[in-house]
């Protein structure tokens, strides 16, 4: 089968299409035939970061047909539609445990299947579970036309956050994010956020902050949050360090919270995955949950899709055509 490789090097890994055997499912696994696979900027770094060790399968998300279930396997069965959460997917065939995996809803298509697993369980993680967001509450989402912000946007907006507030550099991605959710829109090339959180939430601040840029917005970040506000950390696009006053910390009593899947056992991995799918799947039934798909590629044009998301001109997903 073919499948994107990273092989190691001391200037940084080397992305190939390689061809490589088919997995076989073993005793508490599933073969998925993969139709399609949703590309990060994580796998850009891993890449970049590949300096030694073994050559590895990138990708962390996708949607397809189980080819083969492994024995002792209940729940699924071949041909059932799904996308799942995993390890080394960005290939023709992955092999997934059966609780890493949701159905796709019928009529879903395996671009919008592929491009929902990762953005909606880590943005699902960080605003739900870590950020412990309530009904009536207010969100700030920074850098909020990527796809685990506007996945974020969207579930605040369901879950009867006011106001959802979106902050981006870029006015054009802005006027895009109405449509899914946002209330009030910061254009950071303009605008002070402080002074926009403040006038939209009557000087209170916001409950809960989902960042992704990092350093260069922490400072304001932390001026924006209400007491007992909650800073969530995703990314740091923009920095990894920042200058912290302690007064704001300790005087609102803040809460700053940082999440990855990195660190925790596979067992923490597969309860976030389960619990995106018991909050969201009833609204992506519905048709009440999606996420723009900004372009395509044919999993043989890696390099050209790598190059494409460098730019960071998208909006939503890039997706790759594995069939």
């Amino acid at each position: 089968m073919k499948a994107i490789r990273v092989v190691p090097g001391p200037e940084g890994g080397e992305v190939e299409v390689q061809d490589i055997p088919v997995p076989v499912a073993g005793p508490g696994q599933v073969l998925v035939r993969v139709r399609a696979s949703g590309l990060n900027r994580g796998e850009i770094n891993q890449a970049k970061e590949l300096r030694t060790g073994n050559t590895i399968t990138t990708g962390v998300e996708f949607a397809g047909e189980v080819a083969e279930v492994g024995e002792g396997v209940h729940g699924w069965r071949k041909g059932d539609r799904v996308m799942g959460h995993g390890k080394g997917c960005q290939a023709e065939y992955v092999i997934s445990d059966p609780m890493a995996l949701i159905a796709v809803p019928d009529g879903m298509s395996w671009i919008d299947a592929a491009a929902f697993p990762n953005v909606f369980i880590t943005a699902h993680d960080a605003l739900v579970v870590n950020g412990q967001l309530k009904a009536g509450e207010s969100v700030l989402i920074n850098g909020a036309s990527g796809g685990v912000a506007m996945a974020a946007i969207q579930i605040a907006s369901l879950m009867g956050s006011k106001p959802v507030i979106a902050q981006s550099r870029s006015a054009a991605k802005l006027d895009k994010l109405s449509q899914y959710g946002v209330d009030v829109c910061i254009d950071s090339s303009k605008d002070d956020q402080v002074e926009k959180v403040m006038e939209a939430t009557g000087n209170k601040g916001v409950d809960v902050i989902i960042d992704t840029v990092g350093g260069p917005v922490f400072e304001a970040n932390m001026k924006s949050l209400a007491v007992q506000g909650r800073l969530v950390n995703i990314a740091r696009l923009g920095s990894a360090t920042a200058q912290i006053d302690l007064a704001q910390l300790w005087l609102k009593r803040l809460h700053l919270i940082g999440v990855t899947f990195r660190t925790r056992t596979e067992q923490e991995r597969l309860d976030c995955i389960q619990a995106c799918a018991r909050d969201m799947l009833p609204f992506l039934r519905a048709g009440r949950v999606r996420l723009p798909i900004d372009r395509t590629f044919a999993m043989t044009d890696i390099h050209a899709a790598h190059a494409y998301m460098k730019q960071d001109q998208h909006v939503g997903k890039i997706v790759l055509l594995v069939d």
